[in-house]
């Protein structure tokens, strides 16, 4: 199993990240989540404007919007 998060643009678009935030898999949904935690507002500021958890290829859940509470 492996856990990564689909970048994107507000309307669905596939988004890259910022160069200093290389695309990473986690082992965990855990990780994974913690990750995002740590580096929405990077990613928010880079235009990354949503993004989907994936479990191998299958969405989780997302979109979830990267936007201040």
């Amino acid at each position: 199993m492996a856990w990564s998060w689909r970048l994107e643009k507000a309307d669905g678009r596939i988004a890259a990240g910022p160069p200093d935030l290389p695309e990473e898999t986690w082992t965990t949904q855990a990780d994974a989540e913690s990750w995002i935690g740590e580096n929405w507002r990077i990613l928010a500021a880079h235009g990354i404007q949503q993004v989907h958890l994936l479990e191998d290829d299958e969405v989780v859940y997302g979109p979830m919007k990267l936007e201040p509470a």
